[in-house]
C-alpha cells in the first residue's frame, strides 16, 4: 500500500522506550541531547521580534518562487557582513534546510542515483535521500587530533559517479570545520567529475573561537556549489521556518540551476510571507541570540573538559556547533551505556552509532542545556562510568 520511500524500520529503539516509560512515570530526566535553543533558557529580544513579525504581516500575496527580493537582499547582507559578496539573484528561500536538501536532490539526482554524505554525520540525511528515491553513499571523517576528511576514500567515492557531494561545516556532530586545503582539493575533485557540492553551514556562526572558524568556503567557491543556512541556527529560531540556498560557481551553472530551482520552488511556494518581510530585522537581531548561545557552548565545554580531566573519559577536539563528542571506555556497548545512563542516572545522551560512527565508545553531548543541568547530568554520567570500570 505504501511506497518504498517510507519503508523504514518504524520500531521504537530501546532508548526511546525507556525514555517514554520515565516520562509516563513523571521522572525528571536531564536531557543532554537538547538541540532546541528556545527551550534552553536563552533570552530572546521578544518585543522586537514580535514587532518585526507584526509589521511583516501582509494580506497582499505576491509570490516569488525565489523568495521576496527584500528577503533575499537581507540574506545577501548577512553574507556581506561575513565579507562575502552574494548576488540576491543567486539566493533561493526555502522553509527549512531539509526542504532545501529535498529541492537539491530533485534538481541533481534521478531515482536510484547516489549522493555522497559524511560519516559520522547527521542521521536525517539518509531519510531525506530515501524520500527523494536517492541513495546515500558515505565517505569518512577520521579523527587525527582533529576530524579530517579521508581524501583518498573521497576520491574513490567520487569516481563512482555520485550526483552531489554533501559537506557540513562545522560538521554535526564532530564539530569540525572544513579546512582551506580540503576545500581546495574538494573543488578540484568535483570539478573534474562535474559533481556539484552542497555545503551545509547552519552552525557557521558558532565557532569555538575565531581560529576554529578560520576559512569561509562561500568566499572561495568558483566551482558549482550550493550553500545552505537558515534562521533555525543563525537566529536560534527554528519555529520561524525560513532557510536559504546560495548558488556559487560559473555564471552558466548558476543560471541553469536557478531556472530549474525556481520551477521546483514554484510548485510548492512554502515560505511564509510574514517571515520573509521581517527577515532583515530578524537577522539584525540574531547576534544578540548568537552571543548567548556561544557563551553557553563555551561555558559547558569548559566544564566538560575540566570534569573529564584525569578520568577514563575524553572530550575530542571541538571547533564549532552545538554538540561535543565524548569517548568513553568500551567495557560495554554504546547501547548498554546510554541505556544505563537513562535507567540508573536519569540522564539522556545519544550514542555514537546514531550518527554512524565507525567504532564503538562514543557519546554525543549537547552543549546547549543550562549549565546547572549540564553539570548535574554529566556528573551522573562520570559517576556511573567510574562505578562500572
Amino acid at each position: 500500500m505504501f511506497s518504498n520511500r517510507v519503508d523504514f524500520d518504524l520500531q521504537k529503539n530501546r532508548l526511546t522506550r525507556v525514555l517514554e516509560q520515565k516520562r509516563e512515570q513523571g521522572t525528571e530526566v536531564i536531557d543532554l541531547t537538547l538541540s532546541n535553543p528556545t527551550q534552553a533558557g536563552i533570552h530572546y529580544p521578544e518585543e522586537e521580534l514580535r514587532k518585526a513579525l507584526h509589521e511583516g504581516c501582509s494580506f497582499c500575496y505576491e509570490p516569488d518562487p525565489r523568495g521576496l527580493l527584500k528577503a533575499r537582499e537581507a540574506v545577501a547582507q548577512y553574507y556581506a557582513d561575513r565579507s562575502c559578496s552574494v548576488d540576491p539573484n543567486d539566493i533561493l528561500l526555502t522553509s527549512s534546510t531539509s526542504e532545501a536538501y529535498a529541492f537539491l536532490f530533485k534538481l541533481l539526482a534521478n531515482p536510484g542515483e547516489s549522493v555522497l554524505i559524511p560519516r559520522p554525520g547527521y542521521p536525517l540525511f539518509d531519510y531525506l535521500a530515501a524520500m527523494e528515491s536517492v541513495r546515500g553513499l558515505p565517505y569518512t571523517l577520521r579523527f587525527e587530533g582533529r576530524w579530517v576528511i579521508d581524501l583518498q576514500e573521497l576520491q574513490e567515492r567520487v569516481n563512482q559517479g555520485p550526483r552531489a557531494l554533501l559537506i557540513v561545516s562545522p560538521n554535526n556532530p564532530t564539530g569540525s570545520f572544513v579546512s582551506k586545503a580540503d576545500w581546495t582539493e574538494i573543488g578540484r575533485l568535483c570539478s573534474l567529475r562535474r559533481i556539484p557540492v552542497i555545503c551545509d553551514e547552519v552552525f557557521f556562526d558558532y565557532p569555538l573561537n575565531n581560529s576554529s572558524q578560520g576559512f569561509d568556503p562561500v568566499a572561495h567557491s568558483d566551482f558549482p556549489s550550493f550553500f545552505l543556512n537558515g534562521l533555525s541556527k543563525t537566529a536560534g529560531l527554528p519555529q520561524l521556518k525560513l532557510s536559504w540556498i546560495v548558488l556559487r560557481g560559473p555564471r552558466d551553472f548558476r543560471e541553469s540551476a536557478r531556472t530549474r530551482l525556481e520551477l521546483i520552488s514554484d510548485t510548492f511556494l512554502s515560505v511564509q510571507t510574514g517571515v520573509q518581510e521581517a527577515l532583515g530585522q530578524i537577522l539584525e537581531l540574531a547576534p544578540t541570540v548568537q552571543g548567548q548561545i556561544l557563551e553557553r557552548i563555551r561555558t559547558n565545554l569548559s566544564t566538560l573538559r575540566s570534569m573529564v580531566a584525569n578520568t577514563s573519559v575524553d572530550c575530542l577536539r571541538f571547533e564549532g556547533g552545538w554538540n561535543a563528542v565524548v569517548r568513553i571506555p568500551r567495557t560495554f556497548s554504546e547501547e548498554e551505556w546510554v541505556t544505563a545512563f537513562l535507567e540508573e542516572a536519569n540522564v539522556l545522551v545519544h550514542p555514537g552509532y546514531f550518527y554512524d560512527f565507525l567504532d564503538e565508545g562514543f557519546l554525543i553531548i549537547s552543549l546547549l542545556p543550562p549549565p546547572a543541568d549540564f553539570n548535574r547530568g554529566f556528573e551522573r554520567i562520570l559517576a556511573l562510568i567510574a562505578l562500572r570500570t
